[in-house]
């Protein structure tokens, strides 16, 4: 049975707004993610989690993925990054987060290291 994981339902607004004006790493990554591309797992973007929204998120593997750009290059938005995150993994929720550039210029070695930590919690 899949966990139910809550969610503030005034985020549905944000995370619909998030979804239509989403950066090009997050278009990059989707693009690779959606309709079980990625080793045949179901993706969700702008996902509302608690009071947050993920980036990317799948419920099978309880795996947030973070795309890190500019606007968290500051010391408070780090601590609030952190904060949230430490709020969602008590869900059981892990993260795997990537810099912005990462995603842009090397998403090749940012896909295999989804495919490495998928194959190290599934065994396949």
């Amino acid at each position: 049975m899949k966990k139910r994981i809550y969610y503030n339902p005034a985020l549905k607004e944000k995370a619909r707004f998030l979804r239509n004006n989403s950066t090009l790493s997050e278009v990059l990554l989707w693009n690779c993610l959606k309709r079980g591309q990625m080793m045949g797992y179901d993706f969700h973007r702008q996902k509302p989690i608690l009071n947050y929204i993920v980036d990317f998120f799948c419920y099978e593997l309880m795996l947030a993925i973070e795309v890190d750009g500019r606007s968290h290059d500051n010391e408070e938005a780090a601590l609030n990054d952190k904060k949230r995150q430490l709020e969602i993994e008590k869900l059981g929720i892990t993260f795997l987060r990537f810099d912005d550039l990462e995603v842009k210029k090397d998403i090749r070695n940012v896909l295999r290291t989804i495919e490495y930590y998928i194959e190290g919690v599934t065994g396949k």
